[in-house]
């Protein structure tokens, strides 16, 4: 069965590279986007084979949000899991109705981090 693959969107390039190394430990492909721009042109071009999102709220340019709004424009069915230093209920209170489908609270560790990309992708 082949691997499934985690977008891991997130502007601090340590953040990013531990939450990949994690998500291949745990089995996963990852690609990876420093900004919102660049995920955006990412899951364009490979939107297909991702199976789903790590996506950080607080970003320059583009934040999450913004970007969480694009990714399901282009694939309304994609799976986001949202990585925020803020709480579950402060980050549900910014996303209102348009739902992620799950959370994790940075720091994060590889426990809590594969509990819920398997409760969100499976595996």
């Amino acid at each position: 069965m082949p691997e499934k693959t985690i977008l891991i969107v997130d502007d601090e390039e340590m953040i990013r590279d531990v939450s990949a190394a994690m998500l291949e430990e745990l089995g996963f492909a990852t690609l990876a986007a420093a900004n919102g721009p660049e995920a955006v042109r990412i899951f364009r071009d490979q939107g297909d084979g991702i199976a789903g999102v790590l996506l950080d709220m607080s970003m320059p340019i583009m934040d999450g949000i913004a970007v969480f709004k694009e990714l399901r424009r282009i694939r309304p069915d994609v799976k986001v899991i949202l990585a925020s230093g803020y709480s579950e209920r402060e980050v549900a209170e910014s996303f209102g109705e348009v739902g992620v489908d799950g959370f994790v609270q940075k720091p994060f560790n590889l426990e809590s981090l594969s509990a819920a990309v398997r409760r969100v992708v499976g595996r």
